[in-house]
């Protein structure tokens, strides 16, 4: 069986969880204010808050007992068996394969921010080659960059904070900030979870970490806590400084927002956009680890071809699904636009909550005796609560973006259909 290198400390653990998700924190999430207001969202990100601290020291337990490549995947493979394995599987693929085009969209946006006239799908496809190639050199390569990256996309936003909240108004904030009511709320919710989507892909790289146990529970804990703050800071300070109406519908929100206090064309608003790059870079590069190492999982349990597994026999990295996983990225951002990408997203990721927090009930009452290093705290009451709320933000996207949801259940069900025909026939072939 095909092995990954263990070469990642409870930093680079940290530095990848942040470094997943702080993107979310410079463009996607101003997309709820356009379908709730600045007060609906924030009710909204107060909700998935709660979920993703529920959530995260639930899915812990699962992540240092169950150390895979597949992350939840594996984890319900070992409680439910191959079909349930499909599910979370095809769910944490689309997640992070829909994620990904979402981010270089953005960066693509940046680059034009700073030089129109580079145009803004060009220089998307240039990411994912670059980042791509970084990852092919090895995993504490590409560890080490992502620590790099995140620890310049947190000075950035401290940075950010430090010049919008002079400016802060608390009547520009409170400008119509319930328009839609509770519909409104629920509506946001798919761009709340953006501010901490991806975060549970951590436990993609758990086979590649050393002292899994201790590092990995740390660099969950902090990353989350590091990403709430942050989340909710970038959302209220620009929520002071202009009417939401006029940075919904953008991939650079953070930019904009100092242009309109500094002018466009301010050295320093210049400047705080070409830095800007570096958080969308931290989340892009991560998530690209994380995508490829679940289509390696997938591929090593015979679920996916066999030549996803593969591994460069000097680096010890999957660099066939980091290649595919990049084509596929590729032509998702050909075909959809930001928020149809978040959203999309944001789907698989309930669903991998949902059979996350399903898989530890499941295990505690079938397999007492694993070796759990870290146990969910308050059990039963933490995976409870982070299961109701992620069901509750499934139904509420299943109705608001319906055409989205269709879109995800239906590439489910071929992949059940075809497991169902492939199973059928090597019984046959048996017999």
């Amino acid at each position: 069986m095909a092995e990954l290198k263990k070469a990642l400390t409870a930093v680079h653990v940290w530095a990848i969880g942040v470094g997943l998700v702080i993107s979310g924190e410079y463009f996607g999430w101003n997309y709820g204010w356009g379908v709730a207001g600045t007060l609906g969202l924030l009710l909204a990100t107060l909700l998935i808050t709660l979920l993703y601290v529920t959530f995260i020291f639930s899915f812990t337990e699962l992540t240092t007992a169950i150390p895979q490549a597949g992350g939840p995947f594996a984890y319900a493979l070992k409680a439910f068996g191959p079909w349930g394995a499909i599910i979370a599987g095809y769910a944490t693929l689309i997640e992070f394969l829909f994620a990904t085009p979402a981010i270089a969209l953005a960066l693509g946006s940046y680059v034009h921010f700073l030089y129109p006239g580079i145009a803004v799908i060009p220089a998307s496809l240039a990411s994912y080659a670059l980042f791509t190639a970084i990852n092919l050199l090895g995993v504490e390569e590409a560890a080490w960059f992502s620590l790099i990256m995140t620890l310049l996309a947190i000075a950035e936003l401290l940075v950010f904070l430090g010049v919008v909240l002079p400016h802060f108004d608390l009547q520009t904030f409170l400008y119509r900030p319930f328009p839609y009511g509770w519909a409104g709320v629920f509506a946001a919710l798919p761009f709340a979870i953006w501010l901490f989507v991806c975060l549970e892909g951590i436990a993609m790289v758990a086979e590649e970490v050393k002292d899994t146990n201790r590092a990995l529970a740390r660099g969950y804990i902090s990353a989350l806590l590091t990403l709430a703050l942050l989340a909710l800071g970038v959302m209220i300070s620009i929520g002071g400084v202009t009417h939401w109406e006029n940075l919904s519908t953008i991939d650079y929100p953070l930019p904009e927002s100092i242009a309109l206090i500094l002018g466009r064309e301010n050295p320093l608003t210049k400047l705080f956009a070409s830095v800007g790059l570096f958080g969308l870079i931290a989340s892009f590069h991560g998530i690209i680890i994380s995508y490829s190492r679940q289509l390696f999982a997938l591929a090593r349990e015979e679920y996916l071809p066999a030549s996803l597994a593969l591994v460069s026999s000097r680096r010890r990295v999957p660099y066939v699904a980091l290649l595919v996983g990049a084509v596929l990225g590729m032509t998702a951002l050909l075909v959809l636009d930001t928020s149809k990408l978040v959203i999309l997203s944001t789907i698989g990721a309930v669903v991998v909550y949902i059979i996350s927090m399903l898989a530890l009930f499941q295990l505690r009452r079938t397999e007492p005796r694993l070796n759990r290093p870290f146990r969910a705290p308050l059990y039963p009451y933490f995976p409870a609560i982070a299961l109701g709320l992620a069901t509750l933000a499934l139904i509420a996207m299943a109705y608001f973006y319906w055409p989205l949801a269709l879109l995800f259940f239906g590439g489910l069900l071929v992949l059940l259909l075809g497991y169902g025909f492939r199973l059928r026939r090597s019984r046959r072939k048996a017999l």
